[in-house]
């Protein structure tokens, strides 16, 4: 079977971190250019699939329903990489690859996923990273702390996060950090770009700006 994959894709960056980690304002910030396609993750997708909150219903109930929300992420997500655009680059918040590496994984390590469940998703994972265009350029990884993410969680007050802990938030950083930054768990998808983004909101621009080369593909002096 011959894959589908397209040579003629932009130049895809997927924007990483923790709850809390700021990439709303980093995409926000780079939306700003008219040569950039800008996805945000699809959380309104996940709070109405058909009438039904997944989100709200995998934060009250995860045992339940992580298999059903983690199916429908992973399908937003293809979606998400797969979405076509005319600009040259396209930055995406979260992707396939943290949905399973990261979430998946966490939920597996506190099983709250059954293994049976878990293989399913993983077959759907690996068949879609051999047929399907969701190939990446670079990966932007907002580094935080736990403490710095759970005060901003608490801050922003979405419903949804009210029962978030901070061990939770600590275990996903735990993840990201094996996986992005000393890069001993799975494979990396895309050279990664680590950004402070524990840095107030009020000089984190400058971080940015001083980054853009990279993620507008003008330098890619990056190292995987």
């Amino acid at each position: 079977m011959s894959s589908p994959k397209s040579s003629t894709r932009p130049f895809s960056v997927i924007v990483e971190g923790n709850i809390g980690s700021g990439k709303t304002t980093f995409l926000q910030h780079f939306n700003e250019y008219e040569n950039v396609c800008v996805l945000a993750e699809p959380i309104e997708l996940w709070r109405n699939c058909n009438g039904h909150n997944l989100l709200g219903l995998m934060y009250e109930d995860v045992k339940k329903w992580s298999f059903t929300f983690q199916s429908y992420v992973q399908l937003t997500m293809l979606q998400q990489h797969t979405r076509k655009t005319c600009c040259p680059i396209k930055l995406m918040e979260r992707s396939i690859y943290s949905a399973r590496y990261c979430f998946v994984e966490k939920m597996k390590q506190d099983g709250l996923l059954p293994d049976a469940s878990a293989a399913v998703i993983d077959k759907h994972f690996k068949w879609i990273k051999e047929y399907a265009d969701v190939d990446v350029d670079l990966v932007v990884y907002l580094r935080t702390t736990p403490e710095v993410v759970y005060e901003r969680m608490m801050a922003r007050n979405r419903a949804e996060e009210k029962t978030v802990s901070f061990d939770y938030l600590k275990a996903i950083h735990e993840i990201h950090e094996q996986w992005l930054y000393h890069k001993n768990l799975f494979t990396l998808p895309a050279p990664v770009l680590t950004l402070d983004a524990n840095l107030d909101k009020s000089v984190i621009l400058e971080e940015y700006m001083k980054y853009e080369p990279y993620i507008l593909n003008k330098s890619m002096a990056v190292n995987a």
